[in-house]
């Protein structure tokens, strides 16, 4: 049955140009036609059912395929980035476009790090899931990105940043795709930040990584857009033998939030730890759909998430364990948890194992509850008030997901993050307030 457009999905299908330029070009034309088949994601679909863009996107947001003009609020919002100290090199996007003054190249020699639109013809090697309209969509109108390519042996002991920011002057969509390979024996740290201003807009996101053999990956992403953010992005990672990948996300920000992620083992004995958390208030919505394919044997995957909401918020964790035939001595393992500070406050959870093969270790588990009032009662009978005694309890609760993170100081920035949260949550039970 044909289902008719919708005033976003005519925007995107009259935006396209089939002559634009850049390392995507030649992948542009038939992304755009299947995205025109599929149109946006909606609840008709099991993936997409708590999150229907159709009805999300209730508006035009065109995608934004001129370089805007330069804005005085890139640096003030690029100074909001917590990890200032910490990463002393950083690339530096505003609306979907490299900032060059903003930005600070990494000395190392053994790491290429430039912008995408800075790549001549088809040097960057994409994979695009056919069966994902959003993964289409930024293929289509991708603007610009980072290409790093960590050289084989190579080890940089400087993270790298990347700093997304929306200055909230123009209500289009923000298309930004991004390629990490780490090649034979290398490691490397990459922070994500994503950081946002007042205003309407929709940023979609692919964070494209490829890891070779005994490749290490530490990828942590912070997302906190403006108030008025759609966030969509997708993390599409393929593992070599021995390699191991951890990946963080704390979302914070933004009015709604849809992050995926595609983990395919490749290679065997290698190991995924992905983790993350909610801390979200108001009347804030995020979904996270996470499929860890284990296609080969003798691979471990870890999945972690600790969701805090608040007030009216909405958390979602779609997470799929997939085991193929021939991947035998699987390990895999994922669990959620959410903490709901309010009778308003929601959490789903969709956990699931697919399995072919027979000899595998696998579990699940999911969980959500209010704050145990035992719990609060026992720290308030040692004289700790209760507004303090329940922020202790959810800065507890939401730090386990921040021990997966090995760079202390980057997992102090976070605990701080978590305690600023609380402070400024305007929900009552996060402050202990009594009826």
């Amino acid at each position: 049955m044909a289902i008719e457009k919708t005033t976003a999905e005519t925007a995107y299908l009259e935006a396209f140009g089939a002559g634009r330029a850049g390392a995507l070009a030649p992948h542009r034309r038939t992304a755009f036609e299947r995205f025109a088949e599929s149109g946006l994601p909606h609840r008709r679909l099991e993936d997409w059912k708590w999150t229907d863009l159709r009805r999300v996107l209730a508006k035009p947001y065109p995608p934004l395929v001129e370089r805007p003009a330069p804005s005085a609020e890139v640096a003030g919002l690029v100074a909001r980035s917590p990890f200032g100290e910490i990463a002393r090199a950083r690339l530096v996007f505003a609306d979907g476009w490299y900032v060059e003054d903003a930005s600070s190249m990494p000395v190392s020699s053994g790491v290429d790090v430039t912008a995408m639109t800075a790549v001549q013809g088809a040097a960057v090697e994409v994979s695009p899931r056919e069966d994902d309209p959003l993964d289409q969509l930024n293929i289509a109108y991708a603007s610009d990105g980072a290409v790093i390519r960590v050289q084989e042996g190579a080890n940089t002991d400087i993270p790298i940043e990347l700093i997304f920011v929306t200055t909230g002057a123009h209500e289009a969509t923000h298309t930004l795709r991004n390629v990490i390979e780490v090649a034979d024996g290398a490691s490397a740290t990459i922070i994500e930040t994503h950081i946002g201003a007042e205003g309407a807009c929709v940023a979609n996101t692919v964070m494209e990584i490829r890891l070779g053999r005994d490749a290490r990956l530490d990828r942590i992403k912070l997302q906190h857009d403006g108030p008025s953010t759609v966030h969509l992005s997708n993390l599409l990672v393929t593992l070599g033998e021995q390699a191991v990948l951890n990946d963080f996300t704390l979302t914070a920000g933004g009015e709604v939030t849809r992050n995926q992620g595609f983990i395919t083992f490749a290679g065997e004995h290698a190991r995924a730890n992905v983790s993350g958390a909610y801390l979200l208030d108001g009347k804030q919505h995020a979904d996270t759909r996470l499929v860890v394919d284990h296609a080969v044997p003798n691979c471990v995957s870890r999945e972690l998430f600790k969701c805090v909401m608040d007030d009216e918020a909405r958390g979602i964790f779609q997470g799929k364990v997939i085991v193929r035939q021939d991947a035998q001595k699987t390990d895999g393992k994922q669990s959620s948890h959410a903490l709901l500070l309010t009778e308003n406050a929601e959490f789903d959870a969709k956990p699931e194992l697919e399995i072919y093969a027979d000899d595998v270790v696998c579990g699940h588990g999911a969980t959500s509850g209010e704050l145990d009032e035992n719990l609060v009662f026992y720290l308030r009978s040692r004289g700790i008030p209760e507004a303090r005694a329940k922020a202790m309890l959810i800065a507890a609760f939401a730090a386990e997901a921040f021990d997966s993170i090995e760079n202390e100081a980057i997992r102090n920035v976070f605990n701080a993050l978590a305690h600023d949260w609380l402070d400024e949550s305007t929900g009552h039970s996060a402050h202990g307030a009594s009826e």
